[in-house]
Order: structure tokens, then C-alpha cells, then sequence
């Protein structure tokens, strides 16, 4: 069975750090894109960043672009969201999903999914 896991979400005070990690199971990432979602209470999902199978990486458009850094370790068939100097604003459910190969901007060419990992910032 192919399965994603979010975790190291929580709770955060504004400015801190959160590094989200999501671990594949039942498949290996080589050959996979991941993707970072999040959905705030009452808002539409947002695609925070993707790494294509390679390793390249892609940054969406939005408020945290210079604060979150994705990465890989195919090794350890996890994939990772780190987040620097958060804000309230950043406080949503984060999601990872893949798909083979590349990056889409087509949420419904994702296969797998995670259940999500909630991340809270407030003081």
C-alpha cells in the first residue's frame, strides 16, 4: 500500500521554526515528485513547494517563498519542509502528495496523499 506521513508539525511562536517531514512508505521517492499543500480554517488549499523526481525544487507564488526551504533524502525516502520566521498567517493543515516524476500544478495529478500534519503559530 502506498502511504504518506506528515509530522514534526505544532505549535510555534511568531519567528520560529518548524521543519516538517513527510516519509513514503510502500514506494520509494526516486522516482517522484512531492509536494507541500496547505489549507488555513476557511480557505482553499495552497501549493506551498514541489520537488520534481530530480531534485529540483519549486516555489510557489505566496507569502512564505523566502522562508520555507523544501528538500529530499531519497535515503531515507522522506521528503522536507523547512519553515523559518513564521507567521500567524502560516498557520494551516500541511499536506505532502506525490506523483510520478514531475511537479503539476494540477492538484488532481496527485496520487498519494497524507493525512496532514496541522502547524499553529500564535504567541
Amino acid at each position: 500500500q502506498l502511504h504518506l506521513a506528515e509530522s514534526g508539525g505544532g505549535l510555534v511562536q511568531p519567528g520560529g521554526s518548524l521543519r516538517l517531514s513527510c516519509a513514503a512508505s510502500g514506494f520509494t521517492l526516486d522516482d517522484y515528485a512531492i509536494a507541500w499543500f496547505r489549507q488555513a480554517p476557511g480557505k482553499e488549499r495552497e501549493r506551498v513547494s514541489c520537488t520534481h523526481y530530480s531534485g529540483d525544487t519549486t516555489i510557489y507564488a505566496y507569502s512564505g517563498k523566502d522562508r520555507f526551504t523544501i528538500s529530499r533524502d531519497n535515503a531515507k525516502n522522506t521528503v522536507y519542509l523547512q519553515m523559518d520566521s513564521l507567521e500567524p498567517e502560516d498557520t494551516a493543515v500541511y499536506y505532502c502528495a506525490a506523483r510520478m516524476y514531475l511537479c503539476s500544478l494540477r492538484d488532481h495529478e496527485y496520487d498519494i496523499w497524507g493525512q496532514g500534519t496541522p502547524v499553529t503559530v500564535s504567541s
